[in-house]
C-alpha cells in the first residue's frame, strides 16, 4: 500500500492501516522517544502517546515535507512534553561564561554503545539540550522555546554535558588503557 493510501486510510480510522503505519514506523519513533526520555518504560509511554496524536492528527498532515519528519516532530513534542511537566526538573539559570568544550572521539576507542549510554545517564535538562543541538541540529533559540528556558540555559548546559562526556570518555580511555598494559 502506497504511503498516501495509507494515510487516507489512517485519516477515516481503518484499524488496519493504523496498525501498518504503526508496524512501518514505530521502530525509528522509539529510538528516538528513547533519546529524550529518562529510560526505556518512558520511551514506551512517549512511543504510545505520539502514535495517539498522530492517529488522531493526522488529517492535518498538509504534504508539505516528509510525512517521515512530521511524525519525528511529534514524537520529539511528546516527550518533551513530558519533560516540561515533570516536577522535578528546574531551569538552571545561565551561571555565566561558561567554556564551550568539544569532544574529540576516537571510533577505535569508544563503541557507539558505550557513547549512547553515557549520553543516556546525563542529566535531564543536559541530555535535551545536548541530543536536539547536536543530534537533531535544533538552534539553542529553538531549544529555548521547545523546552521553556533562556537560550543562555540551553547554551550552558550543551557547555556542561560536553564537559560531562569528556569526563566519562576520558575516564573510560584511562582504564582501558590501564588494563592493557
Amino acid at each position: 500500500m502506497s504511503l498516501n493510501l495509507l494515510i487516507k486510510n489512517c485519516i477515516n480510522q481503518d484499524a488496519q492501516a493504523q496498525s501498518q503505519l504503526y508496524k512501518q514506523f514505530a521502530s525509528k519513533l522509539f529510538s528516538l522517544c528513547l533519546k529524550y526520555s529518562k529510560n526505556y518504560a518512558e520511551a514506551e509511554d512517549n512511543l504510545h502517546d505520539a502514535f495517539i496524536t498522530i492517529f488522531s492528527k493526522i488529517g492535518q498532515y498538509n504534504n508539505k515535507g516528509s510525512f517521515e519528519g512530521w511524525l519525528k516532530r511529534i514524537a520529539i513534542n511528546t516527550s518533551l512534553q513530558r519533560y516540561r511537566e515533570d516536577v522535578g526538573v528546574y531551569d538552571i539559570i545561565n551561571e555565566g561564561n561558561i567554556e564551550d568544550v568539544s569532544v574529540d572521539i576516537n571510533e577505535d576507542d569508544v563503541s557507539i554503545d558505550y557513547l549512547l549510554s553515557i549520553i543516556q545517564e546525563l542529566p535531564d535538562r543536559y541530555r535535551l539540550v545536548f541530543n536536539l543541538y547536536v543530534l537533531d541540529g535544533y538552534s539553542h533559540v529553538e531549544i529555548s522555546e521547545l523546552i521553556n528556558i533562556s537560550t543562555g540555559t540551553s547554551k550552558s548546559n550543551l557547555a556542561r554535558a560536553r564537559m560531562i562526556l569528556k569526563q566519562k570518555i576520558e575516564d573510560y580511555n584511562a582504564n582501558s588503557n590501564s588494563h592493557s598494559v
